[in-house]
């Protein structure tokens, strides 16, 4: 098999691999950078320039692993994108939003090549894209040459699947994004057990252990006592979510929370893409069985839209839950403005459930807990700490120990390293050569060639 890590910065980026198998070229996601614009958010396309592609497959809809890929759509018209069924419904909502930010890039930093894409692209990418459902493997042929595919849930979020490539026996493992545990709205992940040929891991969180007594049950207990306390004591709870899953689980964690006592009533304020995916969560439900998230639960709750005018320094109008993307607090977003706003009030509360970059705002906040100041750059504003900031750790990631496991189990001739920065990577690789000795474990480089 040859491989290529088209992921040109490495890390957690524009996430995309190039794997030959015999007589097929088979693309695996194709992302766009989270932290670059323009064309050095993309892959390293180039280094396939030449290569015609039989199948595309997409892992989820995160755009780190999907926002490139109406470009190899378009050049690879007759190749199917093969993906599960509830990213049929999302890839394309995900895409149409990322070239509206794409535009607004485009006048705020003055980049003329975005967007990368436009709507057009998209509808032919949607017309490629083929569901596929879980567990059951599809042989694709060209020629006398066959592959079997295989999608298996991966945890991470709606829609997301590990893929497993059956080529004249030998069986090759792409993690995806991986969540064993399960989350309120989605069952953990369930993947292919046995003997694997080649195993494609995610390394998201190596950098960091977690602590035996911490589980997804324990931190949302911890969360809700904190949302508790902040309503109690008369403040807002301002929780910065993804769009894409977490905002759903939140909306689920505090409807069970009122449910039983554990939440005083109050009003709920929601905000950002994550408003609109929950139209599409509850279609998805409804046609596939595959979340547990009801719309009318939102109804029930009687979630508002933040209509209200907000200005830095000066404390919401209404108390309340704010359950508003992005999830790290990102420039321009409804988060960031509303923590401009209830930062300098100490009744007030930030509750991060997830993950924050170190170079965002939300990062930025929580690097420093003694900081007395925190400036807000696109607002030019200058805001006292005073509200409480605690961090809770709902990702939707494995752990690394979980990964290992994983690995050690699958008694992997080979294991690529993907999707983490060089010292989740570097503890990977002294881990698993230590506990698969006879294996080989490879951390490619960005565009280099690989036989694996």
């Amino acid at each position: 098999m040859e491989l290529i890590d088209l992921n040109r910065h490495g890390g957690i980026g524009a996430n995309c691999h190039f794997i030959r198998l015999g007589d097929f070229n088979i693309l695996v996601d194709s992302g766009l950078h989270p932290k670059m614009m323009g064309k050095d958010a993309l892959p390293e396309h180039a280094a396939i320039a030449d290569r015609t592609i039989d199948l595309i497959i997409l892992t989820h809809c995160h755009l780190d692993h999907l926002g490139s890929m109406p470009l190899m759509a378009a050049r690879n018209p007759h190749a199917p994108i093969i993906t599960s069924l509830p990213n049929t419904f999302l890839a394309p909502r995900m895409l149409r939003n990322s070239v509206n930010v794409m535009k607004r890039q485009r006048e705020e930093h003055g980049i003329p090549e975005l967007p990368l894409f436009h709507h057009r692209e998209i509808a032919i990418f949607s017309r490629q894209l083929y569901g596929q459902r879980f567990e059951r493997g599809e042989i694709h042929t060209k020629g006398k040459d066959q592959v079997e595919v295989i999608l298996h849930p991966a945890g991470h979020v709606i829609g997301a699947a590990a893929v497993e490539l059956i080529y004249k026996h030998r069986r090759i493992v792409f993690s995806g994004d991986i969540l064993f545990e399960a989350q309120r709205t989605l069952p953990g992940a369930h993947l292919p057990t046995g003997k694997i040929d080649t195993l494609v891991l995610e390394t998201t969180r190596g950098a960091k252990a977690r602590c035996p007594e911490t589980t997804r049950a324990t931190e949302v207990d911890r969360l809700v006592n904190s949302i508790s306390a902040i309503l109690e004591r008369g403040g807002s709870c301002l929780i910065p979510v993804f769009a894409l899953g977490r905002m759903q689980e939140l909306f689920k964690v505090i409807y069970e929370a009122r449910n039983f006592g554990r939440l005083p009533r109050c009003p709920i304020f929601a905000a950002g893409l994550g408003m609109d995916l929950c139209n599409y969560f509850d279609k998805i439900r409804k046609k596939t069985r595959l979340i547990d998230f009801d719309l009318q639960m939102l109804e029930r709750m009687r979630v508002k839209p933040l209509e209200f005018n907000l200005r830095p320094g000066r404390d919401l109008p209404q108390k309340g839950i704010y359950l508003l993307s992005s999830g790290m607090m990102v420039e321009h977003t409804p988060s960031y403005k509303t923590a401009a706003a209830l930062l300098p009030h100490p009744k007030n509360g930030v509750c991060f459930v997830g993950y924050n970059d170190p170079d965002t705002p939300g990062g930025q906040l929580l690097a420093d807990p003694e900081a007395s100041h925190f400036y807000f750059d696109a607002l030019e504003y200058r805001a006292p700490i005073r509200a409480s900031v605690e961090q809770f750790d709902l990702s939707g990631h494995a752990n690394r120990e979980e990964l290992a496991d994983y690995a050690v189990q699958s008694e992997a001739r080979a294991v690529v390293l993907t999707h983490g920065d060089t010292e989740a990577r570097n503890w990977f690789c002294e881990e698993l050569k230590e506990r698969m000795p006879e294996s080989k474990v490879l951390d490619p480089t960005p565009g280099e060639r690989y036989t694996v």
